[in-house]
């Protein structure tokens, strides 16, 4: 046996003594980190989170997440702390090694306001790096938000790796944003940040710039200068927003309205009922989706497609129904008609209630209606948007078909000179017929587009046929060019109207201008000639 022999297995056994015992001893600061979030102590909680979220250690992620979810469990006695998975299973948050159960005692880490900015300014920090471009980009957002000077590091280099354009601009808001709060940051670097929230120009960038607490004499001239000029700007998006809130009304007035307008325009009716045919198309965009939902899941997203033709088929079909078995009957007897037709749309609305019930109907949107997008400070909705597109392009097949088509000539001289018209080989009973189910068509079009925006019932087409009235006259009987700006003016006027006199005082508004103009022009905006010849 060698000499040396007793004193290698001395040293070996000295190893395995200070690796099983003496290390565990000299934890990482990563570790030393864990165990403070078990101390039931905001302060050392805060220092946790910092020395945790910069640690680079896998588990940083898991743990800052868990903490802000609830899920991150510490036992004050025995200092362990662990995360647990919404499937049940935990793992100890400093090995990341499963356990087998949290300890009774064991209870969620508390958190107070400040530490929650500090966990989304340590979740952002963490996912500045994701290989996502929308992972970035939300990060870089929620920094900002909370602009927590310990987030900075991790921006300034994920700043200098990043490439693209958008998510580069908002970690130099997130990074501004910081600086302007860090009590060590220099007056130049606090300028330059001012300057890039005068840059950003929204709410949240004002919001900023206001809270900012002291600064230097410069800082607070330049925050103040800036807060001034992101007013002004967000006065003229709100002007921009409200505007294009009036196009999105407008282009529902004018869809409801411009059945009216032919069959007012052509024959003369007063249509209590043209409402109740958007409803008809509203709920036949109902019956659509339901066969869908049950039946070919697959084709929703499709839905509305197929719900245009079939409500405008439905609407129109009905249209022809009444005006052969009601309205043919009280030509010239304006006050008979609309007495009739208001009948009819109670009689309309109780068949529905029996139908459907009284209640809300959910019409679903597509994939491609749903959401929303920024352009500048404004938002868009997709299904208002859609709303707009479909409405100007009925608008111009309805403009084609009565310029380029047979019916289209017949129902123009018509509306110019119906006897004239009649003596020239027209019939007169069938144009009115086809008139008065093309109108009650596009009503039942109109609903398909108003269930993406309204609530589906028995009353939905009374909410409509008020303002679809006042449209038409105001932009002259008959003619659609005036329908279409009757339509845009009053949804833009109601629109620039109520921030200042509330939406009831807005509509009593709008009901009173449109009286004066009519005594001024009684046929309107764009009055059409020829129907004075019959007089």
């Amino acid at each position: 046996m060698p000499a040396n022999l007793p004193a290698r297995l001395g040293s070996l056994l000295l190893s395995l003594f200070l690796i099983a015992f003496a290390l565990p001893a000299f934890a990482g600061p990563f570790e030393d980190a864990v165990a403070k979030f078990a101390n039931d102590d905001y302060s050392d909680t805060e220092e946790a989170i910092g020395v945790v979220a910069s640690s680079g250690n896998p588990l940083a992620f898991p743990i800052i997440s868990a903490l802000q979810d609830g899920r991150l469990m510490a036992d004050l006695d025995s200092k362990k702390v662990y995360i647990t998975g919404a499937d049940g299973k935990s793992i100890d948050a400093a090995t990341g090694q499963p356990v087998t159960s949290v300890p009774d005692s064991a209870s969620a880490v508390r958190l107070n306001n400040r530490l929650r900015r500090s966990v989304d300014a340590a979740i952002g920090g963490l996912t500045l790096q994701s290989p996502d471009i929308g992972t970035r980009l939300q990060a870089a957002q929620s920094v900002f938000k909370s602009h927590e000077e310990t987030a900075l590091d991790a921006v300034d280099g994920a700043l200098a790796k990043e490439t693209n354009k958008s998510v580069k601009a908002a970690l130099g808001d997130a990074r501004a944003a910081i600086l302007l709060f860090k009590s060590d940051a220099t007056e130049v670097e606090k300028l330059e940040a001012v300057a890039t929230l005068k840059a950003r120009g929204d709410q949240e960038a004002m919001a900023l710039l206001t809270g900012m607490g002291d600064q230097p004499a410069s800082v607070t001239k330049a925050a103040a200068s800036a807060i001034g000029s992101i007013q002004s700007s967000l006065a003229v998006w709100s002007t921009v927003q409200n505007a294009w809130y009036g196009l999105s009304l407008g282009s529902v007035l004018l869809l409801a309205a411009i059945g009216l307008a032919i069959t007012f325009g052509v024959m003369g009716v007063i249509n209590m009922a043209h409402g109740e045919m958007v409803m008809i198309g509203a709920y036949t965009t109902f019956v659509v989706q339901e066969v869908i939902r049950t039946r070919y899941p697959g084709l929703f997203d499709y839905s509305l497609l197929i719900a245009v033709p079939l409500a405008f088929l439905v609407a129109g079909a009905l249209g022809v129904v009444i005006e052969r078995s009601i309205i043919r009957f009280l030509y010239g007897r304006p006050l008979e008609t609309l007495l009739a037709t208001w009948g009819l749309s109670l009689v309309l609305q109780q068949a529905v209630r029996t139908m459907f019930g009284p209640t809300n109907r959910e019409v679903g949107n597509p994939s491609w209606m749903s959401g929303a997008f920024e352009l500048g400070q404004i938002t868009i909705t997709y299904n208002r948007l859609w709303i707009l597109v479909f409405t100007l392009a009925v608008f111009a097949i309805l403009l084609a078909m009565l310029r380029y088509t047979a019916l289209g000539l017949e129902m123009r001289a018509v509306t110019q000179n119906r006897r004239m018209a009649a003596s020239m080989g027209i019939a007169t009973s069938r144009v009115d017929a086809l008139t008065f189910g093309l109108g009650s068509g596009i009503a039942g079009i109109a609903g398909v587009a108003l269930s993406q925006i309204d609530n589906v019932s028995p009353n939905l087409g009374q909410s409509y046929i008020i303002d679809s009235f006042m449209v038409v006259v105001f932009g002259g009987v008959g003619n659609l060019w005036g329908t279409l700006v009757g339509a845009f003016t009053l949804g833009i006027a109601n629109k620039f109207l109520e921030p200042v006199a509330g939406a009831v005082l807005g509509k009593i508004a709008i009901l009173v201008l449109i009286i004066l103009f009519i005594q001024k022009r009684p046929r309107g905006l764009f009055a059409l000639k020829g129907r004075a010849v019959e007089a």
